[in-house]
């Protein structure tokens, strides 16, 4: 048996995996408590918010795939914001802004729908009252919890901007110790706010007024106050008239599963159309160096019909999943590198219409990942981001800031990603869940930004294809390509790119860049922050977590 870093979990009882293990055994705590898989996932959701504010926050966003064994079918949950009423490309183009949304700073605020997203989940599917899925996050910010160090080491690389930010600087400078205790106590109240002006009636008579504090009381009331004293475009008025909402998932059958994702206003879709490319490929008898070229010039292509086609609107998946579309496209993949960044159909951006675009690859700014299976037959998976410590200023009131999502619109009329008021941001947000004969197998993720439906779609291939286990699959050595638009400001281009963990074998990075691939070595274990779980059909329950970190986990039992 290879050696991986942590036991594949197998149980029978219920299985939770997340990028942080406080908020892996919160989850697993609601389980042990009689909760089911959506009233752990809210719980979970709801503590990482606390305990990686430089990845997410309140002030995000929740994108969500997931199997209701009530229900049995697989569904999408979008608690994606959108764009203002106030926010249009004219009046960016006022305020000085011709191409891009900046990247920091209330101007690039949506509205806030992480909250709403869960909330949802939990009304419908859920069991709990709200009072009970909140206490674990409003202890850990009231009472403190350890600090990991990359979030010192974030507050540090951006401590100048966090003290020109009055709310940041009170929080986070001078930056705490790794390690330490950490409080957020006006983080702690507003959630503590919304318990006790929700209390009272039926489970879901309180999880609408909960939703109605936030979104049409105190918080939207002081979002509203702090964006108009600080410039920003988000109202009250568009936090209250946005709802999240349940919708069909997107489809394609590959191998023996049917992967399921949310529509192209994310960017999951980009995942089943390399998997579209990667059927005509035998991946279980290529080399390691073969499987990694093949795979990012696969990428390469359904890359670019993403950053030319979507958005939210009308995405024709029925034509990029087609097996007529993708004979065509994926006899483009050939022995070499290739230079090339054309759609199958559409256009790009005017700014990378030239023949060789300018920039750098942008790491993504931060997101946080869970993937959770019960015994009831429920299966859940949630990528929440958004609202990052170094995103925008802290609201002092509410203890965390809003969200910077709107620079991945365009200011370019024409596109489909083109900034419009009340349009939701093609996000690089990604969930998966794949069923096996029509019942949930696996659900899984990663953080990343636009490395996201790369290092998921590696460790999904590396288990599907190459018969890995869970925990064997997400150990694998990573890799990437940045030859794509990113996402982030200042929206960077690298041709040719592809950054490769240095424990690929010596003959395998040599014969990479033989074939004409700009290779980066990083560290042996920086690449990926996969976590997964799966449900086999009699029942047994597996889950992996990624180990790079040191700080995702999975438990289970």
């Amino acid at each position: 048996m290879a050696f991986t870093t942590r036991p594949e979990l197998r149980g029978t009882f219920g299985m939770v995996a997340s990028t942080h293990w406080l908020a892996s055994a919160v989850g697993m705590s609601v389980l042990e408590r009689g909760g089911n898989a959506f009233d752990a996932a809210c719980a979970t959701g709801l503590t990482l918010q606390v305990v990686e504010p430089h990845l997410n926050g309140p002030g995000g966003e929740v994108p969500a795939v997931f199997w209701s064994a009530d229900r049995r079918q697989p569904l999408a949950l979008c608690g994606q914001g959108v764009a203002p009423a106030a926010a249009t490309i004219e009046r960016f183009r006022e305020l000085g802004h011709d191409h891009l949304i900046p990247g920091t700073g209330l101007l690039a605020a949506c509205v806030p729908g992480a909250f709403g997203g869960w909330l949802l989940l939990l009304r419908d599917f859920g069991t709990w009252r709200l009072a009970d899925v909140l206490e674990a996050a409003i202890g850990y910010a009231e009472q403190g919890y350890p600090l990991h160090e990359r979030i010192r080491a974030t507050i540090e690389r951006t401590a100048e901007l966090l003290e020109t930010w009055p709310g940041s600087r009170d929080l986070y400078l001078p930056p705490p110790h790794a390690g330490a205790l950490f409080r957020n106590p006006a983080l702690g109240a507003t959630y503590r706010r919304i318990v006790d002006e929700s209390r009272g009636g039926s489970r879901e008579e309180e999880i609408e007024r909960a939703r109605k504090a936030w979104y049409e009381g105190f918080v939207a009331e002081e979002i509203d106050r702090f964006s108009a004293a600080e410039g920003g475009l988000l109202t009250g008025g568009d936090l209250a008239a946005w709802e999240a909402t349940l919708e069909p998932v997107a489809t394609y059958d590959y191998r023996w599963l049917t992967v399921c994702k949310t529509d192209a206003w994310a960017a999951g879709p980009v995942g089943l159309q390399q998997l579209a490319l990667l059927q005509g490929f035998d991946l279980a008898e290529l080399s390691e160096a073969e499987l990694v070229h093949v795979v990012t010039e696969c990428a390469k292509l359904a890359f670019a019909d993403r950053d030319a086609l979507y958005g939210d609107a009308d995405v024709r998946l029925d034509i990029l999943l087609s097996d007529e579309y993708n004979d065509v496209r994926r006899a483009l993949v050939g022995e070499d590198a290739s230079e090339d960044y054309v759609p199958g159909y559409g256009r790009l951006p005017s700014l990378y219409a030239e023949e060789a675009p300018v920039g750098s690859g942008e790491p993504g700014r931060g997101t946080v990942h869970l993937d959770i299976a019960d015994r009831f037959g429920n299966v859940v998976s949630a990528t929440p981001s958004g609202g990052w410590l170094t995103s925008s200023p802290v609201i002092p009131a509410l203890g965390w800031p809003l969200g910077t999502r709107a620079q991945m619109f365009w200011l370019e009329e024409g596109l489909p990603s083109s900034l419009r008021p009340g349009a939701r941001p093609r996000t690089t947000l990604c969930p998966g869940l794949a069923l096996r004969d029509g019942e949930p197998y696996l659900a899984w993720g990663t953080p990343g930004g636009d490395q996201q439906e790369q290092w998921a779609l590696h460790a999904f291939l590396r288990h599907v294809d190459r018969g890995l286990d869970l925990q064997a699959a997400i150990d694998a050595p990573e890799f990437h390509t940045d030859h794509l638009i990113s996402s982030f400001h200042p929206r960077g281009f690298v041709r040719k790119s592809l950054a490769l963990e240095s424990r690929f074998a010596a003959r395998a990075v040599a014969d990479l860049q033989g074939r004409g691939h700009d290779v980066t070595l990083h560290p042996p274990w920086s690449l990926g922050r996969v976590t997964a779980v799966a449900r086999e059909p009699d029942g047994l329950l597996k889950a992996g977590a990624n180990p790079r970190g040191m700080q995702g986990y999975a438990v289970g039992r």
